[in-house]
Order: C-alpha cells, then structure tokens, then sequence
C-alpha cells in the first residue's frame, strides 16, 4: 500500500485549470448541541471576504441536535441563500462531515467547527496560494483563543509556530515531514477533487478523527503550500467540555491509542525511514504528559485499567518499536515520566507530577530522587546540559 502518486504535467495543468478563474468554495459546518456558540461562529464564516471566490456554498449538518441549535440553523438558512442545513440522526463528528462533503459542489473545500471562530480573513491567501502554485491543498497557521476572567489570551503551539514560520510552496510531505504534526483540518483548503479521488476518511466514533485523515492528506499529496498567515482562531470553552479537555476518560485514552495506532501503520505503508522517525521521535509524543498526569490523577476513572492501558502503549509505540521514549524531543521531565510508565512505577509517577506542581518542572526534574537508580538512562542523568528550553513548564491537567 502507498500514498505516493506520480502526476503528470497534463494532470497539472488540469488542476490548476479548475481555479483559472475565481473558483467555489465549499463549507462543511457539523453541528450537534452547540447552541451557545454556533451563530457567531457561523456569521463569522458569512462574513469573509469574498474576493477570491466567486461562490461560498456553507453546508452545515445538524448531527440531530436536542438544544435548539436546529432552531438557529434554520433561521439563518432562511437568511442567506448561501446556507444549505442538512439533517441527519446523531451519528457523530466524522459522519457527519462526510455528508457534508457529499453534498459540497464547490471546486475547493475547507471545514469550520461550529464552536469557533475565524478570523477577518481566514481564506484569501490560501485561495491566493492554490490558484498560483496548483498545490491540493493550502494550510495556515491556527492560534488557540481562550478567554479568563473576560481577558483573552492567544496561543500558538510551539510546532505550529516551527511550522508555519515561513512560506513553503508545492511542498512535499518528505520535504517537511514534521507537518504530520498539523493533524487540524479546520487550517486548511483543499481541492474537492484531491479529497475524494484519494478517498480521504474521517474514522468514525472517535473523538480524534483527524489524526487519521490529515495523515491521509500529507502522504497523498503531491504538494501543498505552507503559509504564514493566521487563518484559523481554535476557541477553548471555558466549561472544558471538548475532546482534548477530557484526558481522564478510560475512554479517551482508548480512542487516542487507536488513532495514534492508525497513523503509525499508515506512515510505515507509506515507507519512509525518514517520516516513520520523524513520527515516533517528534510527532507521537507531543500529547503524552497530559495522559501520563491523568494516569495517577484522583479523578481519573477506573485508575488501574487507565494505567494498564496506558503503558501497554508507550512501550507499544516507542521500546517495542526500538525507539526509546527517552530518545524522543518531548521535554526532558515527559521523558522521565514516559520511563516510570514503562517501567510500572506508578507511585514514583505521581510523586514526580506532585514535584512539578509544587516546584515548576526545572526543578522537579533536577531534584528528582531516581538519578541513581541503576535502570536510569543516561539521557535522563545528565543535568549538567539541562536548559529552560528542554523542561516541560508547570501546566495544570486539562481534563
């Protein structure tokens, strides 16, 4: 099996004829149960700009919402003939976007998250970017928007930042492979045709559907443009009901093990020495304190299952697969808590995550008490070449 394609030039000339002129952009807006949120986030996709396209087509599909979100669908389709409601009975995330993009006409298709909001001018420069470069798809840069004590704060993620720090174009996936790690695909625009011809699908009934399928996209592809631009604004709700917010869930952890699981075995079909270590080292790590925080957690639900599972991985993912979680780019207290995972010592993980909370991570790391266990790696003795820049700073558990 292999996502590699060899195109011919006809074939690009062919799809950069489809956007000769201004094309149509299409929509796709899933919705279930987001009635405090979804008109702003639908006015702020009506009120792009439209230069350059000459049709916005919004396909929302209400995922059979029970809190009024129907209500306000239908009225603002009633105002904008632009706005096309589907209904369908709950079936989740990744059914619904795909009858979304069943139903998209448009030459280009991009996808909104009904609880966020872009930006003043979230598409220009992508559109810009395909017509000139004929690329199957264009991604920008996404900040995380959160609002505390009615102040709001912005964000952007250290590889988000690495990412997009300058302008790539017809960009290959080997050329930068730590674009893997841009698993959104609310920061981008893609041609229809690129997404169906190669069978792009979201997995269903996970809450982490796009791992999978932007892992699709970047080996699929025959190039894409990077840019540096904005274009997307990832709302944090402040009742930390999302996804991503609900880390101790046995759940949770469950559906993320199968997704990072999914995307290993496309990676290793695509057969890239470079993007398989690219993965394991850079990419499959990012995430893993959080759940390493909730694994020793008092919330955490069913704590000897959640463990169980939860050191079945890291030695699954990295020293099963000779790739030790010590030798990884995470910072160095997550190396140290990955090996306490897989060395089964759950009590010294949760005396070294109550270390960071009461000392910051620096210290924590610097005083921790296992330096002369003989079982040690030598990456996680060495203190005298410890900087800022290699600990991880103190974060709360989100979920």
């Amino acid at each position: 099996m292999t996502f590699w394609r060899q195109t011919t030039a006809a074939g690009v000339r062919r799809a950069r004829g489809l956007l000769r002129g201004r094309p149509t952009l299409s929509v796709v807006v899933p919705v279930y149960n987001v009635a405090e949120y979804v008109e702003k986030s639908l006015r702020s996709v009506l009120d792009q700009p439209r230069s350059e396209i000459s049709r916005l087509e919004v396909i929302v599909v209400d995922d059979g919402s029970t809190d009024g979100s129907a209500q306000i669908l239908q009225r603002i389709a009633a105002e904008e003939a632009c706005v096309t409601v589907i209904t369908q009975p709950n079936s989740g995330v990744s059914r619904a976007r795909h009858t979304g993009i069943d139903a998209a006409t448009g030459e280009l298709l991009t996808f909104v998250d009904p609880d966020d909001i872009l930006p003043p001018d979230a598409w220009s420069a992508m559109v810009r970017s395909l017509r000139r470069t004929g690329s199957d798809f264009a991604v920008g840069a996404a900040e995380r928007v959160s609002v505390e004590g009615g102040v709001e704060r912005r964000f952007m993620t250290p590889l988000m930042r690495r990412n997009h720090a300058e302008e790539r174009l017809r960009c290959r996936i080997e050329d930068a492979p730590l674009m893997l790690a841009d698993i959104f695909v609310w920061n981008k625009i893609f041609r229809r045709s690129f997404w169906t011809e190669n069978s792009i699908a979201f997995p269903e009934r996970t809450r982490y559907q796009d791992q999978v399928a932007l892992t699709q996209v970047f080996l699929a592809a025959d190039s894409f443009d990077v840019l540096t631009e904005i274009v997307y604004d990832w709302q944090v709700r402040a009742d930390r009901s999302s996804a991503t917010q609900k880390r101790a869930q046995t759940a949770n952890l469950v559906e993320r093990i199968d997704t990072k699981r999914q995307t290993v075995e496309l990676v290793r079909a695509a057969g890239s020495a470079k993007l398989m270590e690219t993965l394991l080292v850079e990419i499959l790590p990012i995430d893993m304190w959080e759940h390493f925080r909730a694994a020793v957690h008092p919330d955490t639900e069913d704590p000897c299952r959640y463990w169980e599972l939860l050191r079945a991985a890291v030695l699954e993912f990295w020293y099963d697969a000779g790739v030790p979680f010590e030798d990884t780019t995470v910072p160095l207290v997550q190396r140290l808590m990955a090996w306490l995972v897989a060395q089964d010592r759950a009590e010294d993980l949760a005396a070294l995550i109550g270390m960071i909370d009461r000392y910051g991570a620096g210290k924590a790391f610097r005083q921790h008490p296992w330096r002369e266990d003989p079982a040690l790696p030598p990456q996680l003795r060495d203190i005298e070449k410890v900087d800022g820049s290699a600990l991880l700073t103190r974060q709360p558990m989100r979920g």
